[in-house]
Order: C-alpha cells, then structure tokens, then sequence
C-alpha cells in the first residue's frame, strides 16, 4: 500500500479575508506556518493599497482553499521549477 501524500493547497486568511494561497502536505503543515513569526513578519512589509497585508494583532487561519483559488495557485505555478521551497500565490493584488 502506498501511504504517501498529495499535496494540498490551502489558503492563509488575515482577518478573514483570504490572501495568500500555498501547498502543503497536510493542514498541520500549512497551520505551523502561520505559527512561526517569519510568515507574520514577511506579510507585515508587503502592502496591498498602501495597507500591509499583515499586522502583530491580525488573526492568522488556514483552510482548504475553494476550487477558484485552487485553479489561481495551479495557474501562477505551473511554469515554475520543482524545488523544496514553499510557493505562495497572493490572492489580492500587491503594491510596486
């Protein structure tokens, strides 16, 4: 039996508004990100209408992300290389 998992893809709201978008083996893996600091201070200096899309108060959630921003992620990473790294595909238009 083969026990190995496919890759979701989950959706970080802030504040309940859905911003960015990622894939992760399990929902624990997309939640421990939302649990480091690092996440919280890299969306603190990217704006969205001169707003950053994160602040040390905002409330952080992940879910499963619906069909639509399933198809946007899979959209914006099909031309990029495989790697270890974790791409992320923000759901709200980003500022410069």
């Amino acid at each position: 039996m083969d026990f190995r998992f496919t890759l979701s893809v989950f959706t970080i709201e802030i504040n309940g508004t859905p911003i960015v978008t990622l894939q992760a083996k399990r929902h624990k893996d997309a939640e421990s990100l939302c649990e480091q600091g690092r996440l919280r201070t890299d969306l603190s200096t990217i704006t969205s209408n001169g707003n950053p899309l994160c602040n040390p108060s905002a409330t952080l959630k992940v879910r499963l992300a619906t069909p639509a921003e399933t198809v946007l992620y899979r959209q914006a990473t099909q031309s990029t290389e495989p790697s270890d790294d974790i791409n992320v595909v923000y759901l709200v238009d980003l500022d410069g």
